[in-house]
């Protein structure tokens, strides 16, 4: 039984679990809701990989990268390439929300328990990049504290030299112990996303989404357009065939949609685009758990400038090219600036909202659907990081090249 059942590529039994939850939700919501447990076992699995995970491997990345310059130009590179797929992100969403007709339902009522997101100022995010107890950040799974130290270790260990190498092989150990017991974990995938997947649809149920239909379709059109165009494009012109790119990464894409989670999808994409798509394990460690705190084309890019159209018509404020200027700004410059802060997407669709003077109250209306949307934003920043990875390393030759662009790669661990 379990030879037949390993024997199925591992994206279609994704795939399978993914539509067996979606039925479960629409026939039996009780049932579906029942399954949530399943969803949650898996969450919690991946949760505590994150923090063990990004530490030793952004060490052992450190470390596999040699000098410092060399792991500052790659970041630098990696940063500005996600700032520029932010911007066209932005630029996506308000051409879709201009050309489709998403005036709000008259159906449509505010989400009563909605409280408002407080923003925290330049001074407090950058201060949240240094952790006061490194051991309190692994504990609380605070990402981008966790990155922090973790490149300084590895840039001391490299300046040490041969006093610190048998700190530097732990390092290295603990990474690959990391990567084989994701390996173990992802193997519970298809149950993670077939319990989550029925648990959404039997909770929201199709009818809850009518009066917000608009606005949701406009989200994941979006999202689609970017993910085909924008990172399909990429891929491309980094030599690499988009359909070979995607199907690669597809159950990576399938994890991000089901748990809404950038930094609890961080082992399935490593996976990912190591064992398929050949990029070198040192440089998925560095560019993955960066992408992850400021990637966000999905919660920074295309739902502020969607949501801000949105709210603006519920209150019938009319928005000129200056307020579209102006969200594509603020929205790319938030996706770095609210780095680490939990509650991104809503933190984002704040600033944007007080920059341009929209009411920040809109966002109740909104807020009782956000898990659906997430699915999509999450997808889409994983997707996005992922490529990344791929043009990155192959421009900057850390990606195993392939006899055939059709054929995955395997890595040797």
């Amino acid at each position: 039984m379990f030879k037949a059942w390993f024997a199925i590529p591992f994206w279609q039994r994704v795939l399978g679990a993914f539509a067996l939850g979606v039925i479960i939700g629409v026939v039996h919501p009780d049932v579906a809701q029942a399954l949530r447990p399943l969803g949650t076992l898996f969450i919690n699995a991946l949760k505590m990989l994150v923090a063990p995970l990004i530490f030793f491997a952004i060490v052992s990345a450190i470390l596999q990268l040699g000098s410092g310059e060399k792991a500052g130009k790659i970041g630098a590179q990696t940063i500005g390439l996600f700032l520029l797929t932010a911007v066209i992100a932005s630029l996506i969403g308000l051409s879709v929300a201009q050309l489709l007709d998403i005036t709000p339902s008259p159906d449509l009522v505010a989400d009563s328990n909605y409280q408002p997101k407080d923003v925290p100022g330049p001074i407090e995010v950058f201060l949240n990049f240094i952790p006061t107890n490194p051991i309190a950040a692994l504990a609380e799974g605070n990402v981008i504290q966790i990155v922090v130290f973790a490149a300084l270790v590895g840039v001391a260990i490299n300046q040490l030299g041969d006093v610190a190498k048998p700190f530097g092989d732990v390092m290295k150990a603990g990474a690959q112990v990391m990567y084989r017991i994701t390996k173990m974990v992802l193997e519970l995938t298809p149950l993670g996303v077939l319990g989550l997947m029925a648990w959404v649809v039997g909770h929201y149920g199709l009818s809850s989404l009518t009066p917000l239909a608009a606005f949701i379709g406009a989200i994941y059109l979006a999202c689609i357009l970017h993910i085909v165009l924008v990172y399909g494009t990429m891929v491309r012109l980094a030599g690499m065939s988009p359909w070979f790119f995607f199907k690669s990464v597809f159950s990576a894409q399938l994890v991000a949609f089901t748990t809404c989670s950038s930094f609890g999808t961080i082992p399935a994409a490593h996976q990912a685009i190591t064992e398929k798509l050949g990029v070198q394990k040192e440089y998925a460690s560095f560019v993955l758990p960066l992408g992850a705190t400021i990637n966000m084309d999905g919660c920074g890019g295309i739902y502020p400038a969607i949501a801000s159209i949105f709210i603006a018509q519920i209150y019938g404020i009319p928005l000129d090219w200056a307020d579209y200027m102006l969200i594509t700004l603020t929205a790319t410059l938030a996706s770095v600036g609210t780095a680490g802060v939990p509650g991104t997407a809503m933190v984002m669709l704040t600033v944007t909202l007080n920059a341009i003077g929209l009411p920040l109250e809109g966002i109740a209306f909104i807020a009782a659907i956000d898990r659906i949307i997430d699915m999509a934003r999450t997808a889409t920043n994983v997707t996005g990081d992922m490529a990344v990875s791929v043009v990155l390393g192959r421009s900057n030759q850390q990606t195993q090249q392939s006899p055939s662009n059709d054929q995955p790669i395997t890595n040797n661990e």
